[in-house]
C-alpha cells in the first residue's frame, strides 16, 4: 500500500512538473546582414537564448517575367556557433496567386538556396520555417508547396500562423507541418485613425477563443517593435520603421500633436525618406504592460502550452525601449 502511494506521489509530481516548465525565449532576426551589436549579444546571453529564426530571404514575383525570385538574401558576417538556427523564408502571397505556379520547382529552388547559404557559413539546421499570410485564393497552391517542400528537404518544418487562419482553419485549412507559429501582432488596420494596427485586445478576444480548438501545436511570436504610419492629406502612404514617440521628440522638424502623432513642421528627409510639410506620423509601440497582457490572453486560451515564445524582432532599437527583464517576465505568464 505504501509502495503504491510512493509511486502515485511520484507520477503526479512528474506531471505536475511537465504542466509548470516554461517555454524558452526565441528571437526572430529579420535584417538582411547577420551581425549582433554588444546590446543584442547581451540579451541573448541574459535571457539564455539557444536558438534564433532568421529571414534568410524573401520569395517574390520577378518584375517584368512574373517568375518567382529570391529577394535579399541575408549575409553573414559573424558566426552563429552559439545557436540553433531556423532558416525562415518568407513568400509574398502573390507566389501563391499565380494560376500555374511550377511549385515542384519552387521547392527545389527554395531548398538548394537554402543549403547554399548554409554551406557557405558552416550553418547545420534541424528546422525550416516558411512564413506566408496564404489567402482561400491562395492556399490550394501553398499546401501543395508545403507538401512537396517537407517531402524534399527531410526536415522539422514549422510553419507561421495568422489568427484568421486560426479561427476558420475548417476554409482555409492546415499546412502538413511539424508545427505553427502563431504571429500575435498586425492585428488591426494600418489607417489614419487612433487604433494601434500592431495590436488591439479588443480585436485579438474574436479570435483568442478559437485557439482550443485549433488542432496543430503553436508556439507564440510576440512584437517588441515600433514604426509610424505616415499619412498625407488624410490618406497612409507607408510605414516607417524604427520610428517612435522618443525618437521623434528628439528632431526639432516634428512637432508633437496629442499621444500619438507628430506632424512635420517643415520639409525634411528622415532615415532616407522624404517628409512633406504638414504630413502626419502616426506612431505605434508595443509596451511591457501590452506584452503581459497578450502573454496572460494566450495563456487563459491554450490547447496546449508552448514550447517556445519568440519575440519579433532581434534589434538594438527595440530592445532599448523595453525594460530589460520584460523577456522573463513575459515567459513567467505562462
Amino acid at each position: 500500500m505504501i509502495k503504491r502511494f510512493y509511486v502515485g506521489l511520484l507520477v503526479f509530481l512528474l506531471i505536475s512538473c511537465g504542466k509548470n516548465e516554461k517555454p524558452i525565449v526565441a528571437f526572430y532576426y529579420w535584417k538582411t546582414i547577420f551581425k549582433l551589436s554588444e546590446t543584442e549579444k547581451e540579451v541573448l546571453q541574459d535571457n539564455e537564448v539557444s536558438k534564433l529564426y532568421i529571414r534568410y530571404f524573401d520569395i517574390g514575383l520577378h518584375p517584368q517575367t512574373k517568375d518567382p525570385i529570391p529577394v535579399s538574401p541575408v549575409r553573414f558576417l559573424e558566426s552563429t556557433d552559439k545557436f540553433d538556427i531556423v532558416p525562415v523564408v518568407f513568400i509574398q502571397n502573390k507566389v501563391m496567386l499565380q494560376s500555374h505556379p511550377d511549385i515542384d520547382d519552387l521547392a527545389q529552388k527554395t531548398i538548394h538556396l537554402i543549403e547554399e547559404i548554409n554551406t557557405k557559413n558552416k550553418i547545420v539546421c534541424q528546422e525550416i520555417q516558411i512564413d506566408c499570410d496564404w489567402t482561400l485564393k491562395s492556399k490550394d497552391n501553398y499546401l501543395k508547396f508545403i507538401e512537396r517542400f517537407k517531402k524534399l528537404s527531410h526536415k522539422k518544418l514549422s510553419a507561421t500562423i495568422r489568427l484568421h487562419q486560426v479561427k476558420y482553419f475548417r476554409k482555409t485549412k492546415i499546412p502538413n507541418v511539424d508545427s505553427g507559429v502563431l504571429m500575435y501582432y498586425n492585428i488591426g488596420t494600418i489607417a489614419p485613425d487612433s487604433l494601434n494596427s500592431i495590436y488591439s485586445k479588443k480585436i485579438a478576444q474574436r479570435y483568442l477563443q478559437s485557439l482550443k480548438k485549433y488542432p496543430l501545436h503553436l508556439d507564440f511570436a510576440l512584437p517588441i517593435y515600433s514604426w509610424a504610419v505616415h499619412i498625407r492629406n488624410q490618406k497612409v502612404i507607408g510605414l516607417r520603421s524604427k520610428l517612435n514617440s522618443s525618437e521623434l521628440s528628439k528632431d526639432a522638424n516634428f512637432e508633437k500633436m496629442g499621444t500619438i502623432y507628430f506632424k512635420v513642421k517643415q520639409s525634411n528627409y528622415k532615415n532616407g525618406v522624404f517628409y512633406e510639410k504638414n504630413d502626419l506620423l502616426k506612431t505605434e509601440s508595443i509596451s511591457s504592460e501590452d506584452l503581459k497582457e497578450m502573454a496572460h490572453d494566450l495563456d487563459d486560451n491554450l490547447a496546449q502550452a508552448p514550447k517556445e515564445i519568440i519575440f519579433y524582432d532581434l534589434d538594438e532599437f527595440n530592445i532599448k525601449n523595453h525594460e530589460k527583464n520584460i523577456f522573463k517576465q513575459v515567459i513567467s505568464c505562462f
